[in-house]
């Protein structure tokens, strides 16, 4: 039986690590930089190795589940506040995709941030957000899912803003941290009330009672308040803006927090919720058509960007809305089984990513070209990540976005019909990457580097792209979705639906698209660009979202709206009240001090005055 205290110390251990990094080693050890990763590396890797044995002793428990009694930690009144850990599938999987991604992230960082100045505070935030994410997927309560939820969002925020000194990382962070804020106002009022209704906060017994004493309606609206806390950190539409505006951060917080785990955390929430939802059709629905249309819409925004990071952030939004279309449809499990696959891939391509940055300094592919030559191992391992996250077969990305996709069509079929074009728009949009940056001649990099100054990234940095690599090849063959309590397709079995068939025919036309553009030049870019020039300069400006949330909804409606009557009113009403009185105040008091004039002689006329009125009032009132 796997021990409670194993499972507090799976999130506790990198929570140490952030102490220990952030008390000990950085003050005291600041020539040593090293420390600080090796403490974090052996940190996750502990974590690892308790999540794996609660991996197998979840396997083996009935129900697929440890129960595991809560604890009380603060009683207010009549309500007693509990904390406490659930395992169970759906937790057992996340711990092992958080602390595999984690760790190879963190092998990975010591090549890539080698040097930096911050090399200590990035090691010790990188800890306290995987204590966090950990601590996320185990809570057993929604008080305590909502603090560590909060935690995420401020290590995201942290990592962001990492290189600080830089303007566009500062606002990124601050986009980011405001952004979210919006989804998680919604998730907090969907908390506190179904406490109000149900009297608990603990997650299993919400399954049952809340049904019981909510209306439908009233379930309704908590199911979607729980969703906007999941559309904010997932970065589903309409708040998606945040996450491309986070490639500002160091390559590796994009490869671990923002691909692989915390917009993650979105769809993780959903899912274990998911009772709810489902007594819900309308935000069953609701989940559904948001996640379809975020797929196509981020995706069609993926063909234009040249940046590589920026690219790859809208994939990510892309699959997110894949995952949430599959909950909608009622798959729980081909959703997390996506989740999973998804970070390996992602995570591998972010590296791939930071890899070919680190020998050309820059991430505009529009710089690059020809690194295949000088980058083999670099090229294989994102080579196999874009066959993946393009769902070719039989990679680990085709097995469960296709199970996600036959789930929609018996679900949804027109955000089906939406989900299939994004299958083509994926593979165009990743082979489009891969031509650009690993085909073709060198173009010149950053600074101009010269073709002989390229090399291939150091062991450090490839033995986790290796490592992620078969993980993009095999992961989908694991019985995942069987695990979760859905169906699990054999290898071969699959293949006897038509729909996967169609789903890789449309895969390979995106494939032969990009190469025909990008690689045989059998049509111009530029060309097709010209021809399509104004639905280029809409996917260019992001459809001017940002635009529209900057210059519409923050200068024009709050900053010279609203902003400005509450100045008014604090100006006119408060100060103007407040003012008002001080200035009453002073002149009575003026008043009085001219009747002070020191003056004996005006004293006693005043006093004789007021004898004579006394007098005179009890002359005339006096019975």
């Amino acid at each position: 039986m796997f021990p409670e205290a194993a499972g507090w110390a799976i999130f506790l251990v990198p929570v140490l690590s952030f102490a220990i990094i952030s008390l000990i080693t950085r003050p005291f050890f600041n020539s040593r930089p090293r420390i600080s990763a090796y403490i974090t590396i052996a940190s996750i890797s502990s974590s690892l190795i308790l999540s794996l044995w609660a991996l197998v002793s979840v396997i083996q428990a009935p129900g697929h589940a440890i129960l595991l009694e809560p604890h009380d930690w603060v009683t207010i009144g009549s309500t007693t506040i509990q904390v406490g850990i659930a395992i169970d599938s759906l937790t057992a999987v996340m711990l092992i995709v958080i602390t595999v991604v984690s760790l190879m992230v963190q092998i990975y960082s010591q090549g890539y941030m080698h040097g930096d100045g911050g090399y200590h505070r990035y090691f010790a935030f990188m800890s306290l957000f995987t204590g966090s994410m950990l601590g996320l997927v185990l809570a057993s309560n929604l008080v305590m899912l909502y603090v560590f939820w909060e935690l995420v969002g401020l290590c995201s925020y942290l990592l962001i803003g990492f290189w600080f000194h830089r303007p566009e990382a500062a606002r990124a962070a601050v986009k980011a941290f405001l952004v979210t804020r919006i989804g998680d106002f919604g998730f907090l009022a969907a908390i506190i009330f179904l406490y109000a209704k149900t009297g608990t906060f603990d997650i299993a017994e919400l399954y049952v009672v809340a049904p019981a004493l909510l209306s439908a309606t009233a379930l309704t609206w908590a199911a979607i308040g729980i969703f906007s806390g999941a559309v904010g950190k997932s970065a589903q539409f309409p708040l998606h803006t945040w996450l491309p505006d986070a490639m500002e951060g160091p390559t590796p917080v994009s490869a671990l927090i923002h691909a692989a785990t915390m917009v993650a955390a979105g769809v993780y929430l959903v899912a274990r919720t998911f009772p709810l939802f489902a007594q819900s059709p309308q935000a069953m629905t609701t989940v559904a058509i948001i996640g379809g249309f975020t797929a196509i819409f981020a995706a069609s925004m993926g063909l234009v960007m040249t940046d590589i990071k920026r690219v790859l952030a809208y994939s990510t939004i892309s699959q997110l809305g894949y995952m949430m279309l599959g909950l909608g449809a009622g798959s729980v499990a081909f959703a997390i089984f996506h989740l999973a696959n998804h970070a390996f891939f992602k995570s591998l391509l972010f590296l791939g990513a930071g890899s070919v940055n680190h020998a050309t300094g820059t991430f505009d592919m529009r710089e690059m070209g020809g690194l295949k030559k000088y980058m083999p191992w670099t090229y294989a391992a994102f080579l196999i990540a874009s066959l993946s996250i393009a769902g070719i077969w039989p990679l680990a990305g085709f097995w469960s976005k296709d199970g996600i996709l036959l789930h929609a069509w018996g679900s949804t079929p027109v955000l089906f019909y939406l989900a299939m074009i994004t299958v083509f728009m994926t593979a165009f949009y990743m082979f489009r990457v891969v031509f650009l940056t690993f085909g073709g001649s060198y173009r010149g990099g950053s600074e101009a580097r010269s073709a002989h100054a390229l090399h291939e990234s150091p062991k450090v940095m490839l033995i986790p792209m290796v490592i992620l690599a078969i993980l993009s090849i095999t992961s989908g063959w694991l019985p995942i979705s069987g695990f979760l309590g859905g169906e699990s397709m054999g290898f071969f079995e699959v293949l006897s639906h038509p729909m996967p068939w169609v789903s890789l025919i449309l895969a390979g036309l995106g494939i032969l698209l990009a190469y025909a553009m990008y690689s045989a030049k059998w049509l111009s870019p530029e060309a097709v660009g010209r021809r399509f020039q104004a639905l280029y300069r809409v996917l260019w400006n992001k459809y001017w979202f940002d635009e529209l949330y900057e210059r519409v909804f923050i200068f024009s409606v709050l900053v010279d709206g609203l902003f400005l009557v509450l100045q008014w009113f604090d100006t006119y009403i408060v100060d103007g009240l407040v003012n008002g009185v001080a200035g009453a105040t002073i002149a009575a008091g003026g008043i009085l001090r001219r009747l002070q004039t020191g003056q004996l002689q005006v004293y006693g006329l005043a006093i004789f005055i007021g004898v004579l009125a006394i007098a005179a009032c009890l002359f005339i009132f006096a019975p």
